[in-house]
Order: C-alpha cells, then structure tokens, then sequence
C-alpha cells in the first residue's frame, strides 16, 4: 500500500493546530440525480442502517434510491437559498465566524475548517488541505450536541479512514458529546427566552430530537438518556414545571419501533388534551437543515393545525448566533488544553501579568 505523503513537507514547517467542526452534510442541488448521489453515500454507511449488508444493498438499489431521491428532491427545493443548502450555509457561516474568534485569541497558529461527513466537502478532503498546511495537532468537533452511533461514531470512521491512507497522522483529540456542557444548554435556553420575549409563551414547550431505532438504544447507545438529559438541564434553566415541557423524537424511517414519543403523533394527539399552543425547538441540531425547516417547521406543523391546534411556532437553531459560537470557542479551549500555543483563559491572563511586570 502507497501512503499518502505531503509533497510540501519541510522538517521546518510551522506546526500547527487544526479544529475541524463536521455535520452531517447536504447535496450539491436540490435535484434528483444530486439527491441519489448523496442518499446513496448515506444509506450506504453501516453506522447509520444497521442491517445485513446484502439484504440492505438490494432494498436501497432496487427500492429506495428509485423512489426517495425525487420525493426529496422536492422537499430540498422548499428550503434552498440563494446562498444553497441551509445546513451547508449554516455550517460555513459557523467556521467563518469561529475562526475570527480563535485567530483573534492564538493567532496563525490555529486553523479552522469545516467538513460534511456525506457531500461536500468531504472529511478526506478538508483533512488532507489541513495537513498539508501543517497541522500537526487535530481537533474534531461533530456539531451533534448528543452522542450517537449513527452520527458521532460515523464521523469517527471517516476521519480514521483519513488517517489510514496518510503517511503522517497528527495527535488526535475527538470531542464526542457535549449535550450538557453548560454553555450549550445557556445558549439554547437564551435563544428559547429571546423567542418568549417576542412571541409570548405557548401552552407547551417541546423539546424535539431526531429520532433512532429503539433497538440501538438497547444495545448500549447512550443517545436516548443524553437527549433526555439536555431537555431536563434545558428545562431547569428556564424555570419550567413537569407539565409545560416535553421530549419528542422525529423523523422516523422504515417499519421497526422507532425512539417514543414520535413528534407527529403527539402534535396530532395534544389538541384533544386541551394544548392549543406549542413551540418547538430542536436542541440536537447546532444548525438549521431540511429537518428543522420542512419537516418541523411545515410538515408538523400541519398535522397540529389541522388536529385541532390554533398556534405552533418552531424556535430556531444557535446557527452562527454569537452565543453558539462563544460556547464552540469555550469547548475546544477546555478539551484542548495543554496543547502548545492553546491555553486556557486563565493560563493567558496570568502569562498577561507575567510579561506586564517584566516590562
């Protein structure tokens, strides 16, 4: 096997610091041929169909990839921009920004991408630009606030696969969750106050994830409970009692049982309780997509309408807001302390007063 080296390299390159900030990623155009391209790299991975491979590889090739990619070619070009993707959009627009932040603190000496695990642009890709600029020392951020297989674990296999084709692999360091980190649950919580501000409060407040299989649950997948536990740490900053929120899980696909309560049938079902008004918000997704705006923000939205329901209002996502940013900037300071020319605030201030007093 031929590794792949750095045809740039020199022994007195700078080294160094890479954040590399990952989501899940989005076709090139909201057409048919693009969304088959791009529902073919996804369905194809392991991580996110847990089936035998023969099996799956004949139900996706001869059933789905006919089928899915106009439906949601159509439902893209609902939520497509002059800008493009949402999520593409989004996601850039986080890295633009986190990349001021942290050049204004370090300096060159870090150096911020971004990557989509499925589409453009590719994990290998970004990877193999940030080594041949020098990273030496990579730090990856999967903007999935709760750890999943499906998710945070397929983004790890992309980047080990990265890795197994190069000839010089930097140190590592691979944030896997953060779904209570407490700069994460003050940003959504902000963002949910500064909607109330506008808006006014509705009858019930629903936290709503994307949904998984519930067989993976109960083979050790740690998503459900840290779902859960970002909506309780959510609820408790707000002040809310039992009965004003809800945890929900969207999304589902296929036939088997899926993580309950399903988003669509509670809102179907929560007029006849006497719940009129509901906001939603989507705590897993760090930016808005198709999920949050089609299928969320339209498609729910009309089955508690036409249930009964009189008001329902979805909250945006962090995006780029300079909260979501700041507590982007916060984790990586604290999982990358230690690492030369990244030290935390307090290591700065006191070498601040160090070099003030020798002047």
């Amino acid at each position: 096997m031929k590794y792949e080296g750095n045809p740039n390299f020199s022994h007195k390159q700078h080294d160094k610091i890479g954040v590399l900030i990952t989501n899940l990623g989005t076709p090139d155009a909201p057409k048919k041929a693009q969304l088959k391209k791009y529902l073919r790299e996804f369905l194809s991975d392991p991580r996110v169909v847990e089936v035998p491979r023969f099996i799956w590889w004949l139900v996706l090739n001869f059933v789905i990839l006919n089928i899915r990619p106009r439906r949601s070619a159509h439902a893209y070009s609902t939520v497509w921009t002059e800008r493009g993707s949402p999520l593409l959009f989004h996601t850039q627009d986080q890295t633009d920004a986190l990349r001021k932040k942290l050049e204004a603190q370090y300096g060159d000496n870090v150096m911020v991408e971004f990557a989509m695990r499925y589409g453009s642009p590719s994990i290998d890709s970004v990877v193999s630009k940030m080594l041949a600029q020098g990273v030496r020392k990579l730090a990856v951020l999967p903007l999935y606030p709760q750890y999943c297989a499906s998710t945070t674990a397929s983004t790890f296999d992309a980047v080990a696969a990265s890795f197994a084709k190069k000839r010089l692999i930097p140190e590592l360091r691979f944030i896997n969750h953060y779904h209570d980190f407490p700069a994460y649950i003050e940003a959504v919580a902000d963002k949910i106050r500064q909607h109330w501000a506008k808006h006014g409060r509705a009858d019930k407040l629903i936290f709503t994830y994307h949904g998984i299989p519930k067989r993976y649950l109960t083979n050790g997948d740690p998503y459900h409970c840290e779902c859960y536990k970002t909506s309780r740490l959510l609820a408790e900053n707000l002040g809310l009692a039992k009965d004003e929120f809800m945890t929900t899980f969207q999304s589902r696909f296929g036939r088997e049982e899926w993580l309950q309560p399903y988003t669509d049938k509670t809102l179907m079902a929560l007029p006849e309780q006497g719940v009129k008004s509901v906001q939603l918000v989507c705590p897993g997704f760090s930016a808005d997509c198709l999920e949050t705006i089609e299928e969320i923000g339209i498609e729910n939205r009309d089955y508690f309408i036409e249930a009964g329901g009189e008001r329902y209002e979805y909250i945006e996502a962090l995006n780029a807001d300079s909260s979501h940013i700041e507590m982007m900037s916060e984790l990586l300071e604290q999982h990358l302390h230690g690492w030369s020319g990244f030290t935390d605030t307090e290591q700065r201030a006191a070498l601040a007063k160090e070099l003030g007093a020798a002047q």
